[in-house]
């Protein structure tokens, strides 16, 4: 038997590119399918049963946390509720994965890797998607407390900060605006693009690999320098 993994929101997009970009088998966890643990991955029996299903696979050496809601709310026009449950959906996603993964993990006692896949909004949020932004943000403090509370058992905690990604989302969104959506990510994306699922996944199993067995704690940038330009999208 040899190494597994467990991917959430693993069905598409940035999360089946990082599905096919990890060597192994991997376990997806997803809302629907094609995954091989049905439900959300913010609930911790759902977390369980994929951890016990990567283990009779083989050894579980690696957990991504890439499930995400996607719903804006502001605090002038929706309840409190409304953005605290957002934000906390959003939080759960990766606290329950990361909680699952480092016992697993400490329990066999050989370490193991965490990526939490996070967003550049995280440290330079967009107005209106106030709750999504907040969470990245506290999975990036995530990300880092874990790396620091758990180095010493042998477990690395990483992030990755994607910019805009040529998802089906955002070709929906291309197909709807036209070309000035291309050509304002190309104005915020120094690259001049957005990046392929599979660069994002690139990163995401390098990361997991022995080639980054010295790298925790640490959120990549995955934006084609986005996060060095710094451009308001709104600024004219």
């Amino acid at each position: 038997m040899g190494d597994t993994y467990v991917v959430t929101g693993g069905a598409q997009g940035i999360g089946r590119a990082i599905v096919e970009a990890l060597p192994g088998k991997v376990v997806v966890i997803d809302r629907a399918g094609p995954a091989d643990v049905v439900g959300d991955a913010g609930d911790p029996a759902v977390a369980a049963r994929a951890a016990d299903l990567a283990e009779e696979y083989g050894t579980l050496r690696g957990w991504v946390n890439n499930a995400a809601i996607f719903q804006d709310a502001s605090l002038h026009s929706s309840p409190v509720e409304e953005v605290l449950g957002l934000i906390q959906a959003n939080l759960a996603l990766a606290v329950v994965g990361c909680a699952e993964a480092v016992r697993r993990f400490m329990a066999r006692g050989s370490g193991g890797a965490i990526v939490n896949v996070t967003s550049h909004q995280a440290q330079r949020p967009v107005p209106g998607a106030l709750p999504y932004a907040t969470a990245k943000a506290g999975v990036e403090g995530l990300t880092r407390a874990l790396a620091v509370e758990y180095g010493r058992h042998g477990i690395r905690v990483n992030a990755v900060a994607p910019g805009t990604v040529a998802t089906a989302r955002y070709r929906e969104m291309v197909a709807e605006r036209g070309p000035s959506v291309e050509a304002e990510v190309a104005r915020l994306q120094p690259l001049g693009r957005a990046a392929g699922p599979e660069e994002v996944a690139a990163t995401v199993a390098y990361l997991l690999s022995d080639a980054a067995s010295f790298v925790s704690g640490v959120s990549v940038p995955v934006d084609g320098g986005r996060a060095a330009l710094g451009l308001d999208p709104e600024a004219i």
